[in-house]
Formats: C-alpha cells, sequence, structure tokens
C-alpha cells in the first residue's frame, strides 16, 4: 500500500511540473470550456502529465541549456493542445490557411532550432535531439491521402528517427557516468514512443477533424516576393507548415537545388544557361595563370560574394590531370565538359553552387562543401564526399564505388546504370539515396541508408546489424 502511495504522489508531482514548467504549461486562456473538456483534450493532458513530466525532471537536475531547450518542447506541446483545441471550433481551412493557423506551432519549434545553430555546444545532442524530435508534432498538419505527408502515427515514428541519433549520443556519453542525462534521453523517447504516438492512435489516427460548423480561418497576407535567395537546407520544421506542405512532392513546384536538378533531369536543353570553360579560361592558355573565373556583370547583386575567406574561387585543369574547383559561392551554372577517364575532379570549399561534369573521369572528391550539388555523368574508379553538409550528388551514368565520410545530409541520385554501385558511410548521418522508379518516367523511389548499428557478441565474433527502424 504504502509503495503505491509514493508512485501516487510521484506520478501527481510529475505532472504538476509539466503543467508549471516556465511557459510551457498547458494551461489554455480563454476557448470555449466545452472543447477544452474534451476527451482527446483531456487525453492530451494525461500524455503529458505522464510523459513530459519525467523529461522536466531530469532537465531540472541538469539544467543550462538542457533546461532551456526542454522549457521549449513545453511550449510546443502547449501550442499543440491550444490548436487541438482551436480544430474542434474551426473549419477546415485551405493550404494557405492552414499555414497561418500553425504559425504558432512553427515559431516554436523554430525557437528549438535556433538553439542548434551558431557554435556548437557541449550540450549539441541534447540540443538537436530536442528540436529534431520536435518534428513528430507535425502530425496536425495531415489532411489527407494526397496531402504529401505520411499518416499520423507513421509520421511521428518516422520523425524520432531523426532525433535518435542524438539521443543515443547522449546515452553513449553519460552512460555510467551521469545518470540524469541517460534518463533525460530515455525519457525523450519514451515522450513520443510509446506516448505521442499512442495518444495520436487512440484519438486521431486518421488526422485532425475539423469543426463542420465552425469559424473559418483567414490566411495570412500576401507577402512581396522576397529576393532571391538559397532555399534552406532540409528538412527544417518550417517547411512542415509552409503553405504547400500539404501538396505531394511530385507536383510541388521544386525550390533551389532541387529545381536544377529536376530541370537537368528533365532532358531539356538546359546546357544553355551553363557556364562553359572556353579555351581562354583554361589554365595553360592563361597569362595570369591564376585560374580564377571572372564574374560577368549579368549575373548580378546576387552573385556577388564569389570570394570565400579561405582564397579566390578556381575552376581549372592543373597539369593536364586534374581538375579544381574551389570556393565557389552562389554560383548554379558550374560546368566542365572537355575531360577524360584519365582525369580527376577535386571540388573543395563551395557552397550554395551547382557543378555539372559532362563526360567520363577517373575520380571525383567533393571535400568540406555546403548546400553543394554535384551532376556527374560516369566516373572510373569512385566519387567520394567527404566532410561535406546538405549535398545533392546525381549519377547519371555508371560509379562502381561512392564512399561519404564524416558527412551530415547527403542525397544521392542514381541512374539505373548505377544502381550496381558499392556505397561505403562512415561518421555520417541523413544519408538518403533515390533511385528510379518501376516505370519510366516514374518518381524516384527514397531509401534512407542505416545510421545506427547493433553489435553483438556471439560465437566468439561481434555480428553488426543494422538498424533501419525504431520501434517504441
Amino acid at each position: 500500500m504504502e509503495e503505491k502511495l509514493i508512485e501516487r504522489l510521484e506520478s501527481a508531482v510529475a505532472r504538476l511540473e509539466a503543467l508549471s514548467l516556465g511557459s510551457g504549461g498547458v494551461a489554455v486562456s480563454g476557448g470555449d470550456d466545452s472543447a477544452a473538456t474534451d476527451p482527446s483534450i483531456v487525453a492530451f493532458d494525461d500524455f503529458i502529465g505522464t510523459f513530459f513530466g519525467r523529461v522536466s525532471s531530469a532537465a531540472e537536475k541538469i539544467g543550462g541549456q538542457v533546461l532551456e531547450v526542454t522549457r521549449i518542447l513545453g511550449q510546443a506541446l502547449n501550442a499543440q493542445k491550444e490548436l487541438l483545441i482551436k480544430i474542434k471550433q474551426t473549419r477546415k481551412p485551405d493550404l494557405a490557411g492552414l499555414a497561418e493557423f500553425l504559425k504558432p506551432l512553427n515559431e516554436v519549434i523554430m525557437k528549438a532550432n535556433s538553439m542548434t545553430e551558431g557554435r556548437r555546444s557541449d550540450f549539441f545532442n541534447h540540443l538537436k535531439a530536442a528540436a529534431d524530435s520536435l518534428t513528430a508534432l507535425a502530425w496536425i498538419a495531415y489532411t489527407g491521402k494526397d496531402c504529401g505527408m505520411s499518416m499520423p502515427i507513421a509520421h511521428v515514428e518516422e520523425s524520432w528517427q531523426m532525433a535518435e541519433f542524438y539521443s543515443n549520443k547522449i546515452l553513449v556519453q553519460y552512460k555510467g557516468k551521469d545518470p540524469n542525462h541517460v534518463e533525460w534521453a530515455k525519457a525523450l523517447k519514451d515522450l513520443y514512443l510509446p506516448g505521442l504516438r499512442d495518444y495520436v492512435k487512440s484519438q486521431y489516427p486518421l488526422g485532425p477533424v475539423w469543426s463542420t460548423t465552425g469559424k473559418a480561418t483567414a490566411s495570412a497576407p500576401p507577402k512581396a516576393p522576397a529576393p532571391s535567395a538559397p532555399a534552406p537546407p532540409p528538412p527544417p520544421p518550417a517547411s512542415l507548415f509552409s503553405s504547400e506542405s500539404s501538396q505531394p512532392s511530385s507536383s510541388k513546384p521544386k525550390e533551389g537545388m532541387a529545381a536544377v536538378f529536376q530541370e537537368i533531369s528533365s532532358g531539356k536543353s538546359v546546357t544553355s544557361g551553363l557556364k562553359k570553360v572556353t579555351d581562354d579560361l583554361k589554365t595553360k592558355n592563361r597569362a595570369d595563370r591564376t585560374g580564377v573565373v571572372a564574374v560577368t556583370k549579368k549575373e548580378g547583386r546576387a552573385s556577388a560574394p564569389s570570394f570565400s575567406k579561405a582564397g579566390p574561387p578556381k575552376l581549372e585543369l592543373q597539369m593536364g590531370r586534374k581538375w579544381v574547383v574551389e570556393n565557389q559561392i552562389g554560383k548554379k551554372n558550374l560546368v566542365i565538359d572537355d575531360c577524360d577517364a584519365k582525369q580527376s575532379v577535386y571540388i573543395f570549399g563551395c557552397k550554395d553552387s551547382v557543378l555539372q561534369i559532362q563526360g567520363k573521369v577517373n575520380n571525383i572528391t567533393i571535400d568540406k562543401c555546403t548546400k553543394m550539388g554535384i551532376v556527374f555523368t560516369d566516373v572510373v574508379a569512385a566519387c567520394e564526399i567527404v566532410n561535406c553538409s546538405g549535398v545533392e550528388v546525381q549519377c547519371q551514368g555508371s560509379a562502381p564505388t561512392i564512399s561519404v565520410d564524416n558527412t551530415g545530409g547527403c542525397q544521392l541520385y542514381l541512374s539505373k546504370d548505377s544502381l550496381g554501385a558499392s556505397i561505403t558511410t562512415a561518421k555520417s548521418s541523413e544519408i538518403n539515396v533515390l533511385v528510379p522508379g518501376a516505370e519510366p518516367g516514374g518518381d524516384l523511389a527514397e531509401h534512407a541508408l542505416p545510421q545506427q548499428f547493433i553489435h553483438a557478441f556471439k560465437d566468439g565474433q561481434f555480428e553488426t546489424t543494422p538498424v533501419s527502424h525504431s520501434g517504441g
């Protein structure tokens, strides 16, 4: 009896902590009392009291940035509850209206993401785990099978997989050293699996149920067209709540690098806009021998920051054997078309640019590049991606080997001729491979490569198996 009483008291304390944690409480001011007492809303309170209390309790003991990001997590849950109440009083909006309706939740999610930016702190893994986990709350944006999202339950499970990479790092780092950090990581997982997943499964397995008689949601006023700027790297939570978020991905207009790739793959005459390496630009024919590609006036202000702090931009053939592409910033029209199978291509320090390599080369190395797109035809030896972030690489011909090392965020597009490629990954995360569909001209099929593994000691040796999906 005494043990049960203690358990009940602990549960009550955890719930009170969850309700009162900073500004992340779940009390909703105003609104319809009948909606606030709806069984699904009461169940949401129970879910928070049961699972979020553990996360906040561990965060209180850790303090600092971990406590700060946990409070933001509480604010996000609070925002989701308020939206669930409003959904019961509101008619289903159009896409623009939905983006505006979900804006309060999106703003909290962006606040969590901002904590992961800039100089990396000692608690980066905690911040990243919490920020990535909030993507799961986007289940509320599900509007039907044609909206381009997974079903709500599947969305919660898939979203946690992004956060689990960093959560597992915390478990490894603090195992046997600090139980509070271990408890925080475990409690964070339980918040989503089984917590949020089971809540969605029992209350909204087919998505939110909008009112048929409630008030309409006003769309946001149209904004003036923004100046041309590179699209943010995927997957920022903000994109989940944009006015395009409920369109199938195959029908959405592509932005940034994706648009360039789509145009190149379409078979249209796209080479007319590419900057050809003419004879006067080749190192062997230049008087100054610097290999710097001149910036033309027609490229305008958007291409002005063409200099990198690391050095001047280069696109040159050295000693007749090695193409060097360095420090290209914001150049979407780079091309190498005078190459052969004995030459290699080395791409270093480039950002927000796209390079097309037309012809067969021996080897391609992409080093320390950010938001860089590479399109090549054939490679004899290997294509190597090292120390990069948010890169997209498309093989239009064949490549026997592709290696990805110490890279975060990499999209590999393979052709039918390159499906036999051996892909090696090490110290890398968020690696996705897109392959042609079964039907000609169909959508590409995306496959996420495992980034977590289980090692079990059996019969005198370790057996390693990949973890491709996390369950509750």
